[in-house]
């Protein structure tokens, strides 16, 4: 008799996203929502999303969500956390904007070491306003406004925010993972899951950077943009955990 061995997890809507075919936001959805019913805290968990692809996150999760300005979520997050430090406030972001005009919010939130969780997908582009360099689009890279690839020279170098914000005080656990095959999508839940477990503990700062791909800025299929991930992004921004926090060095 044929048995379930999957079933959507409590946390997540059951409704069509409007993500591109392909897109790996949806998988990440998924992972968060699983870690928020492994835990059991989804009547209390409070989200809070951005600008850009991420921006719709309230009508896929079963929580509260507010909508902050371009960038500004973790300091929306510190508020709320602040304000109601019995729930649990993660956010969801995109590279576009966390680590370009969110910048000074996401580094100063983690120095201070505020209790919260950041979901942080990088997929190198900005996907939701056509396109553009990111401050991690890879070097050689073409988008909207490199269309010959981004040049070392005069646009810098590919960002990398998991190892940077691993070396502040107030971070608990600084994680990255990719979802382009089976292998790493279970590594991903892992990690989003320690994640949130560091918060449930009151650790302090938590983030996990995501790798995706944007098929539809990239211009390539869904099976290519998953090679690409690998093969092209791993080497840059390695997978691995950057911190991670124990009770015996916490302060």
């Amino acid at each position: 008799m044929p048995q379930q061995v999957f079933k959507r997890p409590r946390t997540l809507s059951d409704k069509p996203t409007h993500f591109c075919p392909g897109c790996t936001h949806g998988t990440a959805h998924r992972l968060v929502a699983e870690a928020i019913d492994h835990f059991g805290v989804q009547e209390k968990t409070i989200g809070v999303a951005c600008v850009g692809c991420a921006v719709f996150m309230y009508d896929y999760f079963n929580v509260d969500v507010i909508e902050a300005p371009h960038g500004r979520a973790p300091a929306v997050a510190t508020g709320v956390k602040r304000a109601r430090p019995d729930r649990i406030v993660f956010t969801y972001q995109g590279d576009g904007d966390l680590a370009a005009i969110g910048t000074s919010e996401i580094i100063h939130t983690a120095n201070r070491g505020e209790n919260i969780t950041v979901v942080f997908v990088n997929n190198t582009v900005y996907g939701m306003t056509g396109g553009q360099m990111a401050p991690t689009t890879m070097l050689g890279q073409q988008t909207t406004t490199t269309p010959y690839g981004r040049d070392f020279r005069t646009d810098g170098y590919p960002i990398r925010m998991a190892e940077m914000l691993a070396t502040l005080e107030g971070v608990a656990y600084s994680a990255r993972v990719s979802l382009h095959n089976a292998k790493a999508v279970l590594n991903a839940k892992k990690a989003i899951r320690k994640a949130f477990e560091m918060q449930v503990n009151e650790m302090g700062f938590s983030l996990v950077e995501v790798l995706s791909a944007c098929h539809t800025n990239w211009r390539v299929s869904p099976l290519e943009g998953q090679k690409k991930v690998e093969e092209e992004m791993i080497p840059y921004f390695p997978l691995g955990v950057f911190k991670e926090r124990t009770g015996k060095d916490f302060l």
